[in-house]
């Protein structure tokens, strides 16, 4: 099965500077077709409409809550026979929060964990089953250097528990997936010049950031997107329950 012939479907993917959207385009030059799900449905068909001017592929953009069930089943429901069956999930909405631990609130903890984890779960567990029945499929959770390092970076306590879940939610799915032609593995990027960490990237906190940085500089959009689609590559069938880092070298283990 070709990917020509699938979907990839991407989360988050409607920032105009952000890693979705990058690898929306670097999917769809490697041949996917390409569904974009973002809770801003303005910012998706943009998204999805540049992607199919540039690359020639056919494209859908969606609003969609991913931590809402019947949202994320709606959205989904436009895609069947808008574009082909899906073989690709790059779960790549998330949010950040730098609130210490002794001062977050539930309510933000919930917040959290409810759009990094229970969407991905949402997206995931209505993808997965037609992947496995057509005996290929490619899934790749945006985790973080946060939940590797224990933090740190910009994301506190609740931002590294919930991207850490997302670890062991990769390494337990593939699994199970990979008896059925699915493979998922996990990208942990660090320091990328993306809308959620520009402001932070600004004069002294950059170069302390960047000092630790052994390649002397922050990661691109394209850095993380370039590895995901490699991931997605039907002959990349041998990898699965991985976390590859993108970080330049400032977490090593």
């Amino acid at each position: 099965m070709s990917v020509s012939d699938l979907t990839a479907v991407v989360t988050g993917a409607g920032s105009t500077r952000g890693i979705g959207r990058a690898t929306a385009h670097a999917l769809a030059a490697a041949g996917w077709n390409i569904a974009v799900l973002d809770l801003d449905e303005a910012s998706a068909k943009d998204a999805a409409h540049e992607v199919a001017e540039r690359h020639g592929v056919a494209t859908v953009g969606v609003g969609c809550d991913v931590t809402d069930e019947p949202s994320v089943e709606d959205a989904l429901t436009v895609l069947d026979g808008a574009v082909p069956p899906v073989g690709a999930l790059v779960n790549n909405a998330g949010i950040t929060s730098p609130t210490p631990f002794l001062e977050v609130s539930g309510e933000e903890w919930d917040r959290i964990v409810a759009v990094n984890l229970r969407g991905a779960f949402n997206v995931t567990r209505r993808t997965a089953a037609g992947m496995a029945e057509r005996g290929f499929g490619r899934i790749v959770f945006l985790s973080s250097v946060s939940a590797e390092r224990g933090g740190g970076v910009f994301g506190g306590v609740a931002y590294s528990a919930a991207k850490a879940g997302q670890l062991g939610f990769t390494r337990a799915l593939a699994r199970e997936l990979g008896p059925h032609g699915v493979t998922v593995n996990a990208v942990a990027p660090g320091l990328i010049d993306t809308d959620i960490t520009g402001g932070a990237l600004e004069g002294g906190r950059k170069a302390e950031l960047i000092a630790g940085v052994p390649v002397g500089r922050n990661g691109s959009v394209a850095d993380v997107a370039d590895l995901i689609t490699y991931l997605c590559r039907e002959e990349s069938g041998y990898i699965t329950g991985a976390t590859y880092d993108v970080n330049g070298g400032s977490h090593m283990h």
